[in-house]
């Protein structure tokens, strides 16, 4: 089953893997199974267009899973945050969204009044809990100051075996602060789960004896070394049912410190 971590310091758990939907083309039952493997947390965004889908996938189970969605950098106004939080409300089937999350920073739109909308909805119990997403430490310390009333309580980044850039500043920032760190392309576009040899680098060769060492996929190992990190949860997409299952098989176990050392090592 999928393990759970604390989403921020809100003593509400998330489930490690969730299920990501940007460029989705699967269907709404393929998510309902990832659900039914404990994948409970959800990732949209207006602009991904995939809010309709996820509705369907959680009908009749709303009780049981955690919906995350986000307001486009380009609906950044006061009035149109709140506006897209209702229309994703709508899309979404649901009253309330358990987080909603500024999709990137716009320095268009003042951020006082944009956290000033996100307050609003959370106020009103229409919003549970606020994030965000691709901002940095100075933007995420700059909203927060306008958000007077909530804490800041996720920030959603690339971050993968290939990509680490994150752990320089923003993954130590977040631990201290109590953020969680929602990793998206956490397995980089597909380019961490080809095990053709010909096409292997000395650190894909790594990746790829772990695997065999664990009993695991590559694509499993490299989730799990994801979301071996304190304050990160992954949300994989798969638009298949096989794709689905595999990607929440990769949490209820652990890689070994020395594993976790290898590919840090060999992906530094």
């Amino acid at each position: 089953m999928i393990e759970q971590k604390e989403l921020g310091n809100t003593g509400d758990l998330i489930s490690e893997i969730g299920l990501g939907t940007w460029r989705y083309r699967g269907t709404a039952e393929t998510l309902r199974a990832g659900i039914d493997l404990g994948a409970t947390l959800i990732d949209t965004a207006e602009g991904y267009y995939t809010e309709d889908v996820v509705g369907e996938a959680i009908k009749g189970i709303r009780e049981k899973v955690f919906i995350a969605t986000k307001v486009s950098g380009r609906n950044l106004s006061y009035d149109d945050v709140i506006q897209s939080a209702e229309e994703s409300l709508y899309k979404l089937g649901t009253d309330y969204i358990d987080l909603y999350q500024i999709h990137w920073p716009n320095y268009s739109y003042p951020i006082r009044e944009t956290m000033k909308a996100m307050g609003e909805l959370a106020d009103r119990g229409l919003v549970r809990f606020i994030g965000v997403s691709n901002f940095d430490i100075d933007e995420m310390e700059e909203a927060q100051s306008y958000l007077h009333n909530y804490p800041i309580v996720s920030n959603q980044v690339r971050y993968n075996l290939n990509d680490r850039s994150i752990e320089r500043d923003m993954l130590p920032y977040c631990i201290e602060n109590d953020i969680t760190i929602l990793a998206y392309t956490p397995l980089d576009d597909g380019n961490l789960t080809k095990a053709e040899r010909f096409l292997k680098s000395g650190k894909m060769k790594i990746l790829e004896e772990i695997s065999e060492e664990a009993g695991k996929t590559m694509g499993q190992v490299a989730l799990n070394w994801c979301t071996s990190r304190k304050n990160v949860v992954a949300i994989p997409k798969s638009n298949s049912l096989d794709r689905t299952i595999e990607n929440c098989g990769s949490s209820g176990w652990r890689l070994s410190p020395e594993q976790i050392d290898q590919l840090d090592k060999a992906f530094y």
